[in-house]
């Protein structure tokens, strides 16, 4: 896949800064990046985060992994380099949230170092918090809320990260985060510690 910029296309500057946006939204920009197994507890963590967040006054949206996989990414399967371009395509769309001032809260198992290294680099590494969601796999394939694990046992689901695929754990996280160890509302409120503190008054 070219991913170079295609001839003849050229990038229109706004009259607007990234300041001027974080002045009006009162906070910075930033995009928590939750990674890990399927049924890890990512999505859950995710919308709850967003809920609390809201009801600070603080605006965000959540990036959630099978939701973009209904428009955005539907064309895209779960091969390697499937993946690699879903998480591609996603940084991009964080990093224009990020511009227009959006807190967002990506949530997709991401299971490459190599894939969420390129998000990091797409979005910024100032403004990218990578989130590891370590719940175990025994503990993610007893919930199994999809069925998934199931039928990866079963032979009917391929490449299923975890079983017939692997996945790669961050290296140095941001925060780590166990749904087994800790209620919603202590991981929620783990999650906006890491989070930068609002502005008021600017």
């Amino acid at each position: 896949m070219n991913e170079k910029t295609p001839p003849l296309v050229v990038w229109h500057g706004s009259q607007v800064t990234p300041a001027e946006r974080q002045k009006l939204l009162g906070q910075q920009p930033v995009t928590l990046w939750l990674t890990g197994l399927s049924a890890a507890g990512k999505s859950t963590l995710a919308f709850a985060l967003e809920r609390a967040l809201i009801d600070q006054g603080r605006a965000c949206y959540v990036l959630d992994g099978d939701n973009v996989r209904h428009g955005l990414n539907r064309n895209l399967g779960f091969s390697a380099a499937d993946r690699a371009e879903n998480i591609r395509r996603i940084a991009e769309v964080a990093r224009l949230m990020n511009d227009a001032g959006l807190i967002v809260i990506a949530a997709f198992i991401s299971p490459y170092r190599a894939d969420r290294a390129a998000a990091r680099e797409i979005i910024g590494a100032d403004s990218f918090r990578e989130v590891y969601v370590s719940t175990s796999l025994s503990v993610c394939e007893a919930r199994d809320p999809k069925g998934l694990y199931g039928k990866a046992r079963a032979g009917e689901v391929a490449a299923f990260t975890g079983i017939s695929a692997p996945y790669e754990p961050p290296e140095s996280p941001a925060l780590m985060v166990d749904t087994a160890q800790l209620s919603l509302d202590q991981a929620v409120s783990q999650l906006i510690a890491l989070l930068p503190a609002m502005r008021h008054g600017e």
